[in-house]
């Protein structure tokens, strides 16, 4: 443990020696009400309603890990070798209300991009906007596609400003909200002011959303379902059920929503301390798939012999977890927040990556006090863990879908992220990314890695 709290001092001092002299725009700032999150009433005018909207958005990311030390690898193993990895994305979001308190959003998108090691070796990958089906040939598909139903019950109006997935005008600050349709889990819950935008702050993967919310999700990172969310004064919660894919972390989903899915429960509540907002949420998921246990594959090695494998004895069974995440402005300068979840580590990841407990924080800012009102600095400090059993499976040279070195000498992944946004011009901003990995894949015999990383994100 003392290294964990070694790299966490370190981390945490380099996090306060910038929020000293650095902002990123705060809640109190945020204009936008974004689905599935609170704002709190506001004196401002309401802006004129919007009735269609149609927005565009690129991202170009490049990134490159030098070559690094490892005493062995294996199939899925993060290459020792030195290598670039680049994704780029380019989306069309269109909206229309179709009638009161109804408004219609798709979105068009192509992505392309090549990955490290081919998406192996780490719990925390460095780039949130590789997929697992993104190939170096561009791809067009239609992410979301989704109606979103308001009904407003007073307690005062809330302005909401234009956005990707919002059109311009006012709701109650006390309704019901019904989102149905293709849309991202996280689109709706474990949202953060400060973290969980790959494209406009942080890029890790378990910076972006909770580390161990295997989230029910198609290869993309997307799916079909529902979501129920009751908004009343500064609390707000919101339950939903989606499709799960029919094989871990394949494209194609299980329409029998009944016996297979993924249902997750959020509370909300927004507060002010020495009138800084923040917000406190509170997150229960539970899967039920066609997943192989840990144990059970460890059972059927033993009795029938050769390397253990979750392939081997997948049946109808649930995966759940609980998470906290909490948002805090400093100062209408300066935000610090933090995630910690835990999930109960007996399956194997179907959705997302290969974590099962992950803490969070870090500090956010923007350069308000050298003339840079719109650039953004942000450090994070991260740390994955494994279940035991989940351990012991690596140790004996089981294959996870994403990690597996043939042998473990088990210490938690830890992971510091440190990014500049430069505001270059009109909506449009450069950032230059440092991501620092110990034990990647919880092996400490590889590594530590460096990952330096510049992103390109226009607006239109």
């Amino acid at each position: 443990m003392e290294p964990l709290r070694n790299l966490f001092v370190r981390a945490l001092g380099l996090s306060l020696a910038l929020g000293c002299v650095c902002a990123r725009p705060g809640l109190a700032e945020e204009p936008k009400l974004a689905s599935g999150s609170i704002a709190p009433a506001q004196a401002s005018p309401e802006p004129a309603q919007q009735n269609s909207m149609l927005r565009f958005q690129a991202t170009a990311i490049y990134m490159y890990k030098p070559a690094f030390d490892a005493l062995y690898s294996g199939p899925n193993s993060l290459s020792p070798e030195a290598e670039g990895s680049y994704s780029f994305s380019a989306t069309a979001y269109l909206g229309a209300r179709a009638w009161r308190g109804g408004e219609f959003y798709l979105d068009v998108e192509a992505i392309a991009g090549v990955p490290f090691s081919n998406l192996t070796g780490l719990g925390g990958f460095p780039n949130g906007e590789l997929q697992k089906v993104t190939g170096a040939d561009p791809k067009l598909y239609i992410p979301r596609a989704f109606l979103r139903q308001t009904w407003g019950f007073g307690g005062g109006s809330v302005p909401v400003e234009t956005g990707f997935h919002q059109l311009a005008g006012a709701v109650d600050k006390d309704r019901l909200v019904l989102t149905v349709g293709k849309i991202a889990v996280v689109d709706l819950f474990d949202n953060n002011a400060f973290s969980h935008d790959t494209r406009t702050q942080f890029m890790n993967w378990a910076a972006i959303d909770y580390g161990a919310y295997d989230f029910a999700a198609d290869a993309r990172g997307y799916t079909w379902g529902a979501t129920l969310e009751y908004y009343l004064d500064q609390w707000a919660a919101r339950v939903g059920r989606y499709l799960v894919p029919k094989q871990s972390n394949g494209e194609p989903l299980d329409w029998q929503f009944m016996q297979f899915h993924g249902d997750q429960v959020e509370v909300e509540r927004g507060y002010t301390i020495d009138n800084q907002p923040g917000r406190l949420r509170f997150l229960f998921f539970r899967n039920v798939e066609d997943m192989g246990s840990f144990q059970d594959a460890l059972n059927y090695a033993a009795q029938y012999g050769g390397t253990p494998a979750v392939s081997n004895v997948r049946k109808r069974q649930p995966k759940h977890g609980y998470g906290v995440n909490v948002e805090q402005n400093l100062s209408d300068d300066i935000g610090v927040f933090s995630r910690a979840i835990w999930a109960d580590g007996q399956t194997e990841t179907y959705s997302y990556t290969e974590i099962d407990r992950s803490i969070l924080a870090g500090i956010s800012a923007k350069g308000t006090r050298w003339g840079r009102s719109q650039d953004t600095v942000g450090v994070a400090f991260i740390a994955n863990y494994l279940s035991g059993v989940d351990q012991a499976y690596l140790a004996a040279g089981g294959l996870g879908f994403f990690i597996g070195d043939g042998k473990l000498n088990y210490h938690p992944e830890q992971i510091v992220e440190a990014y500049y946004s430069f505001d270059v011009y009109k909506s449009s901003w450069l950032t230059l990314d440092v991501q620092h990995v110990d034990n990647p894949a919880y092996n400490a015999d590889r590594g530590p890695v460096w990952f330096l990383g510049v992103r390109l994100h226009a607006e239109f």
